[in-house]
């Protein structure tokens, strides 16, 4: 771990505090990799400066990605599994601006704002793959 930690453990996986800056992606790769973790769920809520959601166009194969800032997140969830050897995020989120409109979808990118981004992830025992489905051209956690 680094010698300004980000994480800790806990009995059921891992408490991660980020804080302004941050890269989500990068922080949950890098606990990933160094930890091995096998495959996790997580949940998270704070504040994210800059914000990408995504809404997938099945007809593209791709995402319509649209860019928010100063946005509190009131939810975050997803899974943490790998694909191709490297750790793979796929997360939905909701996140409120200062007039209370909510916007939200698929997470594509978020760095940390003023405040924080507490995150915690449920380690599975399980090591969990994602594979491109060819028929929608997008990433499915494989249950095998």
């Amino acid at each position: 771990m680094a010698a300004d930690p980000k994480y800790l453990r806990t009995h059921t996986g891992y408490l991660m505090v980020l804080t302004e800056g941050d890269d989500l992606f990068k922080e949950l790769e890098r606990l990933a990799t160094n930890e091995q973790l096998t495959s996790a769920s997580l949940t998270a809520f704070g504040f994210a400066g800059s914000v990408t959601f995504g809404f997938y166009d099945f007809g593209k194969k791709d995402y319509d990605p649209a860019t928010f800032e100063n946005r509190e997140m009131t939810g975050i969830t997803g899974t943490l599994a790998w694909k191709d050897g490297k750790p793979s995020l796929h997360a939905h989120g909701v996140g409120g601006g200062k007039d209370f409109s909510v916007v939200g979808g698929h997470l594509l990118a978020l760095t940390v704002g003023k405040g924080s981004l507490e995150v915690t992830l449920t380690v599975h025992p399980q090591r969990l793959e994602r594979k491109e489905d060819p028929r929608i051209g997008a990433n499915v956690l494989q249950l095998f």
